[in-house]
């Protein structure tokens, strides 16, 4: 297996096993949400797209009450112990929305639950896996590693809208949240295995592998996510960066529930637009991340990565701006998503795998969730107060450009200080640890 993975991406021996194990992991959850995020977008339309600003808020809501119980989940047990309950926890929600839709319950009030709750879902099922990696994986692993990684949540992205866009019009919406289910139970039992092989390749070869995953508890308190943010600077540039990027993807979001909704008149035909939609985004992020991920972030550095986001953001609104028109829609919003999936999420991850186990779990899910589902309230309110003055999504364009140039100062400040934090974790580990080769340098980052 090392023999045929190496050809493809730059592992070590000992790394295998765990890189293995990761990508299965994301697999199944990224096909577990993808199977059903059609649907999720096509009943969102459910009651008109005016009501999506409300179902955001309604979501940023969700998540400030969920932020103190994932904190004393997280106090109290280690990750062995609360990622299978939770994941188990949302399996059966899925479960029980599936009994609703086989008994024809797919009125407004549980189509907007449903938005609700499986876009709350999402976040803290992914938010979890990339704590969890940064947690098995050290920096320069990640640099290396993420982007094969992350096709594996690709790979689960395509097949999942593809089961989606093929099961849901002959057997009803129902059999998606069965299937959906499994392939979380099968991210659990993938999660245990990446626990172990870590821990295995840590106890034998213990500067080789990323550090294994404790059987302890976290510690600290309900809250302590928020006052780390609040504490640290290198936390606090990530919130703003993650608002940043939320603003400009709500915003596109908002104008793709106009156009498809003053376009197509029925649920089931949205969600076979928006499954062929997300088959688009998964084909063309597969590639980047296979080929061209580990590349640009060790030629290029995280700033440029980072920035890659924001650019793409400003294309697709002048696109969108020029041709408002499906087609048009579907190709900007492929290219804007493919460049956050391949390119820019991995090297956002990496921004972690420097910081305490503390801010990997507990800061990192408040940035991911709370900030993350308040970029979208806020967001959809901008939408609508831009749309109120008739700006349109011209006047969108233009406000993406501000919007983007601080990104991208952001993404280059983040970078350089993530170099230092690991050079400073490298130092502590040099007189024992093996060399390896070293990641972009700072001038590097600051000339992109």
């Amino acid at each position: 297996m090392h023999g045929l993975l190496r050809r493809l991406v730059d592992v070590r021996r000992e790394e295998t096993g765990a890189a293995l194990f990761a990508f299965a992991y994301f697999f199944c959850l990224l096909s577990s949400y993808y199977l059903l995020r059609p649907l999720r977008d096509a009943m969102g339309l459910v009651g008109g797209a005016g009501q999506l600003k409300w179902l955001f808020t309604a979501t940023f809501i969700a998540m400030l009450a969920l932020v103190p119980v994932f904190g004393a989940i997280a106090t109290r047990w280690p990750p062995r112990k609360f990622v299978p309950v939770i994941y188990r926890f949302f399996a059966l929600n899925m479960l029980g929305f599936g009994i609703l839709f086989a008994n024809g319950f797919q009125e407004i009030a549980v189509s907007r639950v449903f938005f609700v709750w499986i876009s709350v879902y999402n976040l803290f099922v992914v938010s979890i896996f990339w704590s969890v990696l940064a947690d098995c994986f050290r920096n320069k692993q990640g640099r290396r590693l993420y982007g094969f990684i992350a096709a594996g949540g690709t790979l689960g992205a395509l097949i999942g809208p593809a089961l989606a866009a093929s099961l849901v019009v002959k057997f009803g919406v129902a059999i998606l949240t069965v299937l959906a289910a499994l392939l979380l139970e099968l991210a659990v039992r993938c999660f245990r295995q990446l626990h172990d092989a870590t821990h295995a390749a840590g106890a034998n070869e213990p500067h080789a592998a990323g550090p294994a995953i404790p059987d302890k508890t976290i510690g600290g308190g309900l809250f302590s996510g928020i006052v780390l943010i609040l504490r640290e600077r290198y936390l606090l540039a990530i919130v703003v960066y993650m608002l940043l990027q939320t603003f400009m993807a709500t915003f596109l979001y908002f104008e793709q529930g106009r156009i498809v909704a003053a376009s197509l008149a029925d649920t089931a035909s949205r969600t076979q637009l928006f499954a062929t939609a997300d088959l688009a985004v998964s084909c063309l992020t597969i590639v980047l991340q296979f080929f061209v991920t580990a590349r640009f972030i060790r030629y290029f550095g995280l700033a440029a990565a980072m920035a890659l986001l924001p650019v793409a953001a400003v294309i697709a609104f002048t696109a969108i701006a020029l041709w408002p028109t499906l087609f048009a829609l579907v190709a900007a919003q492929s290219i804007r998503r493919a460049s956050e999936y391949a390119i820019a999420r991995p090297g956002r991850e990496v921004l972690f795998t420097v910081v305490s186990r503390e801010a990997k779990y507990k800061a990192k899910s408040v940035i991911e969730t709370v900030v993350y589902r308040g970029g979208d309230a806020l967001g959809g309110w901008l939408f609508a107060l831009v749309a109120a003055a008739g700006a349109g999504i011209a006047g969108l364009a233009l406000l993406s450009l501000p919007l983007a140039a601080v990104s991208v100062w952001l993404s280059a400040w983040l970078a350089r200080r993530q170099e230092t934090l690991a050079a400073r974790q490298e130092a502590g580990r040099s007189t024992s640890a093996p060399a390896e080769p070293a990641p972009a340098t700072a001038a590097e980052n600051r000339s992109m």
